[in-house]
């Protein structure tokens, strides 16, 4: 039986690497062919509705079709595309799923050949396969955070345009001109949906969508405020910057007050690995047992769930968004 399975996981293994293998031959060959195809699947507009009046977006989730219609049946899959859309993932929604897939079936390996316990192999497989995704957020957390240090610098450009006479869309064009990623690139987006015939309400809406950050959110719903009621367009933006610039001396004020506490919980989640290495040197049978003994195995899972939400109220704990 264990054959059986080894086996069935080989066969996938081999499958995903020899379809990442295909993808990345067909870049390598044309490196500009490839930022082409990126841009132009990212999104594919469609006329829908009486008359096409309506511009509606479409995602591509995989250049296999085959793929790519599995994905758009899974429930839920907007939540993993916003995801990648914040991350600015270099790869389609299909290629981080195979990898995903991989990286469990090499999970499965690990558990059944080098661990030799069903236990641990049922605990790998889940912890090798959110690796991509746990990468995607992490590239979406730091992304997010380099927009924020951006924007305010970004209002104060809207703002001194519309102050020498240019429209609203003439300072974002400024703006997708001036900065780089994220800001400029996410700016430039919104623009080409504007160009496109997309009103401007709902690029803003859009671009709220994509970042996901409460400074851009306060940006949107005050110019479709102001697009709505009327008012000084430039005093609100001037307002937004220096609201946005106060909130981060705050957030810097809470985080050295906060510095003290999320050392601790540092020095709480490192001292029992430490204490697992250093009695793993010093002593080896004395860990050994903990590994060979299946109630010691069961102990060290039990020991590692707890130790995971043990993590996770900590972090809650010492994290206060502001």
């Amino acid at each position: 039986m264990e054959k059986l399975i080894s086996a069935i996981i080989i066969f996938i293994i081999c499958l995903i690497v020899i379809e990442l293998l295909i993808y990345a031959v067909k870049n390598a060959r044309s490196p500009n062919r490839g930022k082409i195809r990126k841009r132009l699947r990212k999104y594919a507009y469609v006329e829908e509705g009486v008359g096409g009046a309506d511009i509606m977006r479409t995602r591509i989730f995989s250049e296999i079709p085959f793929v790519n219609r599995m994905l758009l049946k899974i429930p839920g899959i907007q939540k993993l595309d916003n995801l990648i859309i914040g991350a600015n993932a270099n790869f389609p929604m299909g290629f981080y799923v195979l990898l995903a897939i991989f990286m469990a079936a090499l999970g499965a390996i690990f558990g059944t050949v080098v661990i030799k316990d069903k236990i641990l192999t049922l605990v790998f497989i889940p912890l090798f396969g959110c690796f991509p995704f746990l990468y995607l957020a992490y590239l979406k957390q730091k992304r997010k955070k380099r927009l924020q240090k951006q924007l305010p610098e970004a209002l104060d450009l809207i703002s001194r345009a519309l102050k020498a006479g240019h429209a609203f869309v003439g300072g974002i064009k400024l703006v997708a001109e001036e900065f780089d990623d994220p800001l400029g690139p996410e700016f430039g987006e919104m623009l080409e949906e504007i160009n496109y015939g997309v009103s401007t309400q709902v690029a803003l809406k859009n671009l709220a969508k994509r970042m996901d950050c409460n400074e851009i959110k306060y940006f949107v719903v005050g110019v479709i405020l102001q697009r709505e009621t009327g008012g000084n367009l430039a005093e609100l933006m001037d307002t937004l910057a220096l609201l946005i610039r106060e909130r981060f001396k705050f957030d810097g004020k809470v985080q050295t007050l906060c510095a003290e506490g999320k050392l601790s919980a540092v020095v709480l989640v490192c001292l029992p690995f430490s204490i697992i290495a250093y009695l793993k040197f010093t002593q080896p049978d004395y860990m050994n047992l903990l590994f060979s003994d299946p109630i010691g195995r069961v102990m060290a899972v039990v020991a590692g769930i707890m130790m995971i939400i043990g993590i996770f109220v900590m972090k809650k704990m010492v994290e206060i968004e502001v």
